[in-house]
């Protein structure tokens, strides 16, 4: 069976998997992707203290924070699409449009 202390370290799988990503990975994609699989372990982890805890905050807290990722992504895929078309690379470390 299924407990919530099993989801809470599947959750901070998940979210080592995402910090990894942002720290590792050069493409800006696949740091949108990384900060997206934080945030997923963040409400799976929301999700299992309301199941242990029987209380509707944590799942309402969670969908704040859907709503906030969605947004997160399309902003900053409008924002990597506006930088590709200047410089044609999405490359994190080939970015140094906001220097003066």
């Amino acid at each position: 069976m299924l407990e919530p202390l099993h989801v809470m370290i599947l959750s901070l799988a998940m979210f080592s998997v995402g910090v990894l990503g942002v720290l590792l990975r050069r493409n800006a994609i696949l740091i949108l992707m990384s900060i997206e699989l934080m945030l997923n372990a963040a409400n799976l982890n929301f999700i299992a203290f309301a199941w242990a805890h029987p209380d509707v905050a944590g799942q309402v807290f969670a969908l704040f924070v859907i709503a906030t990722a969605a947004g997160e992504t399309a902003v900053g895929l409008a924002i990597l699409i506006a930088v590709f078309r200047n410089r044609s690379s999405i490359r994190v470390d080939e970015i140094d449009l906001l220097k003066g």
